[in-house]
C-alpha cells in the first residue's frame, strides 16, 4: 500500500459521507422531522392533522400548516377509524418496497462504489508500475544539501588526485574538448570496507557542485524479469537531463557479475538482463555528455570483463587501507569534531591502530568520547582513546566474569610468554600493554605496535612472529608443568603463518619456490585453497608445516628457560596490576634496582586510583 492507495481510500470515504448526508437532507425535506406517536395522537384529536399516507406501520402526514411529519404506529389496525372521525384523508400502501425503490435505494450506491473503484485501481496500477519501474534512485539538489569536499576526506591522496580530473572536467568541460580529449566515462572505485569510497564520490559531487545521483546494485535486482533493465534506462534517461550530473552506483557488484558464473544460479536472467541494459546504456553516451558514471564494489574480481574494459570503466582507482601517515590524516578531521585534552597524542593512535580503515577510525573518535562523557571528563584524553581501541578490537571488559585463581595465575603466565619473546627476539613489533583482563572471549592480550608499515615480511621475521604466538604455550609447560585451552588461536594463527610459507610464499627448502595456492573461491566462502598436487607433495607440505611450527616452538621453549626469572618476575607483576603498559615493561625488562622500586611505587599509586574509580 502506497500513498495512492491510501488517497483514493480518501475520496471515496468522503463521496459515501457526502452522499449518506445528501440523502439524509433530502429524507428530512420530503418527509420532514419525526415526532412520536403519542404526539401524533395528541395533534389528532386537536384536528391539526390533514392527511396521512400510511406504508406498513409507519405514517407520513401533513399538518393544518402543510408542514410534513412522520412517526411510527404499533397497530394501524385500529387507527383508521380515529383518523375517520376526524376528517383525515387516508391513503396507503404496501409495506415491501418496489423493484426500483430497491434499486435507488441499495443497487445505485453499490453500482457507484463499484465503478470508483474500479476507475481508481487502473490509475493507481499505472501510477505504482512506473514508480515500481523507476527505482529506488535518490536524486540530492543542486548543490548537495550538506555539501562533502576534498577536504572531509583524508588518507587517500593519490585517489583524491586521480579524481581532481573528474571535477574539472565536470567545472570546465570545454577545456577537454577544445583539444578532443575526452573524460572517462566511468571511474570504478575498488578497496575494502569502510575505506571511504562512497564519501570519495560525494566528495567528487561537492566540489563540482552538479547533481548527484545516488543507487545501490541491489536496488535494480527484483523478482520480475525485465524491471531492472527498465530501471537502469530510466536511471540514464534523468541523468541526461540533469546534465552535467554524477551517478554513483553503490555495491556494483551486486548486478555486475561475470555473466554465466556459476555460482549465480538465482536470478540469473534478471541480472544478465540488467547487465546488458548497463553495458549498452554506458555505450550510448556521447563525446559530448557531461554524466561521469562512479561505482563502488569490495570485489572487483567478480565483475564481468565487459563492465571494466575502455569505454566504459576506464579508470579503477583503489581505495587502500590508510597507512601510519593517512590514519593520522583522517584522525586529525575526526577529532577536531569533538574537545580533546592538550596534550592528546594523535600520533601515537595512529600508529597504534594499523589495519584501521577510515570508518573504524571515526567510530575509534566516537568511542573515546562516549567514554570520556561515561569517566566524567571535560575533554578526551590518550586513556580514552587506549580503552576506546581496545573495546573495539576485543569487546568490553568482562568485570562480571569470575575467574578462580589457578585460571589466573595460567593466564599471567601465558601473556607473560608472549611478552618476553616479543621483547628479546629481533624484527619483532615493540611491545606497548600486557593485561590479563578477560575481554570478549580472549582471558588476556598482548599488544604490539608496528614502528613503521610493512609491505613485506621477511622470513626470519615470520619465524620469530610463529615463535611469539608460541610464547604462551610454552610458559604454561615451564612453569606449571602442564597445557591449557588458552593457547588455541595462538595455534590456528602459528600453523597458519607456517602453511602460507610453504604453500603461497616459497619459503621452505624442502618444497622448493613453488605456490600451490590460488585465489580463494567467491562461492560459499572457504578457507585456503590449493591447486592440484599429487599425494607425495601434500605429504610434503604437511610435514614441512609441522616441522617449522614445532622447531619454532623448542627454540622457545629454549629462551623462556634461559629467561626464567624474568617469566616468574612478569608474571608475578600482572597477577598484581593485572596491566602493564610500555614504559612499565621496559624497567621490567632492564632489571634495575632503583627504577624498579620507582615501578612498584608507581603501580600502588594506580592501583589506589583504580580503587577510588571503582
Amino acid at each position: 500500500m502506497d500513498k495512492y492507495f491510501y488517497r483514493n481510500l480518501l475520496i471515496g470515504f468522503v463521496l459515501a459521507v457526502a452522499g449518506i448526508l445528501t440523502y439524509n437532507i433530502y429524507d428530512v425535506e420530503k418527509y420532514g422531522s419525526t415526532i412520536s406517536y403519542n404526539d401524533f395522537l395528541s395533534r389528532l384529536e386537536q384536528n391539526e392533522i390533514r392527511r396521512v399516507h400510511i406504508r406498513g406501520n409507519e405514517i407520513y402526514g401533513i399538518d393544518e400548516t402543510n408542514t410534513p411529519f412522520r412517526s411510527y404506529c404499533p397497530d394501524v389496525s385500529r387507527l383508521e377509524e380515529r383518523l375517520l372521525a376526524h376528517g383525515v384523508q387516508i391513503t396507503g400502501e404496501s409495506s415491501s418496497p418496489s423493484a426500483m425503490s430497491n434499486f435507488l435505494t441499495f443497487g445505485l450506491p453499490v453500482l457507484i462504489l463499484f465503478g470508483w473503484m474500479v476507475y481508481s485501481s487502473k490509475f493507481m496500477n499505472r501510477d505504482k508500475t512506473a514508480a515500481f519501474v523507476k527505482g529506488q534512485a535518490k536524486i540530492f539538489s543542486r548543490p548537495l544539501e550538506k555539501k562533502v569536499t576534498f577536504a572531509d576526506v583524508a588518507g587517500m591522496p593519490e585517489a583524491k588526485e586521480e579524481l581532481m580530473e573528474v571535477v574539472d572536467f565536470l567545472k570546465h568541460p570545454e577545456r577537454f574538448s577544445r583539444l578532443g580529449g575526452r573524460i572517462p566515462k566511468g571511474v570504478l572505485l575498488q578497496g575494502p570496507p569502510g575505506t571511504g569510497k562512497t564519501l570519495l564520490a560525494k566528495a567528487i559531487a561537492g566540489e563540482a557542485g552538479v547533481a548527484f545521483f545516488s543507487i545501490s546494485g541491489s536496488d535494480f535486482v527484483e523478482m520480475f524479469v525485465g524491471v531492472g533493465a527498465s530501471r537502469v534506462r530510466e536511471l540514464f534517461k534523468q541523468a541526461k537531463e540533469h546534465a552535467p550530473c554524477i551517478i554513483f552506483i553503490d555495491e556494483i557488484d551486486t548486478v555486475g557479475r561475470r555473466r554465466g558464473a556459476a555460482e549465480a544460479i538465482g536470478g540469473q536472467d534478471e541480472r544478465e538482463q540488467t547487465l546488458n541494459a548497463l553495458l549498452v546504456e554506458m555505450d550510448g553516451f556521447g563525446s559530448n555528455d557531461t554524466v561521469v558514471i562512479v561505482a563502488a564494489t569490495n570485489r572487483p574480481e567478480v565483475l564481468d570483463p565487459a563492465l571494466l574494459r575502455p569505454g566504459r570503466f576506464d579508470r579503477q582507482i583503489t581505495v587502500s587501507i590508510p597507512d601510519v601517515m593517512g590514519r593520522l590524516e583522517i584522525l586529525r578531521v575526526h577529532a577536531g569534531k569533538i574537545v580533546t585534552a592538550e596534550d592528546l597524542d594523535l600520533e601515537r593512535i595512529a600508529r597504534g591502530t594499523p589495519g584501521f580503515t577510515g570508518a573504524e577510525l571515526a567510530n575509534l573518535v566516537n568511542e573515546a568520547a562516549l567514554i570520556a562523557v561515561r569517566h566524567g571528563k571535560r575533554a578526551v584524553d590518550l586513556q580514552d582513546f587506549e580503552e576506546a581501541k581496545d573495546r573495539i578490537l576485543m569487546g568490553p571488559e568482562r568485570k562480571s566474569l569470575v575467574i578462580n585463581e589457578k585460571e589466573r595465575l595460567a593466564t599471567a603466565y601465558h601473556e607473560a610468554g608472549h611478552a618476553i619473546l616479543a621483547r628479546i627476539l629481533p624484527e619483532a613489533d615493540p611491545l606497548h600493554k600486557v593485561t590479563i583482563i578477560p575481554r570478549g572471549r580472549a582471558m588476556g592480550i598482548t599488544q604490539q605496535l608496528p614502528l613503521d608499515e610493512r609491505k613485506t615480511y621477511s622470513k626470519e621475521y615470520l619465524l620469530n612472529r610463529i615463535m611469539i604466538l608460541l610464547g604462551g604455550r610454552a610458559a604454561e609447560e615451564i612453569a606449571l608443568g602442564q597445557l591449557t585451552t588458552g593457547a588455541v588461536n595462538d595455534l590456528e594463527r602459528a600453523t597458519d603463518i607456517a602453511m602460507k610459507m610453504v604453500c603461497e610464499w616459497g619459503m621452505s627448502d624442502t618444497v622448493g619456490h613453488l605456490s600451490y595456492a590460488r585465489p580463494e573461491s567467491t562461492f560459499m566462502g572457504g578457507g585456503l585453497a590449493f591447486r592440484h598436487m599429487s599425494e607425495t607433495t601434500a605429504r610434503e607440505i604437511d610435514l614441512e608445516v609441522k616441522r617449522i611450527v614445532e622447531g619454532c616452538y623448542e627454540q622457545t621453549l629454549t629462551i623462556l628457560e634461559n629467561n626464567s626469572r624474568l617469566l616468574h618476575k612478569l608474571a608475578e607483576i600482572l597477577l598484581m596490576d593485572e596491566t602493564v603498559d610500555a614504559e612499565e615493561l621496559e624497567i621490567i625488562f632492564t632489571c634495575n634496582a632503583n627504577q624498579e622500586r620507582k615501578l612498584r611505587e608507581k603501580m600502588a599509586r594506580k592501583r589506589e586510583e583504580l580503587a577510588k574509580m571503582s
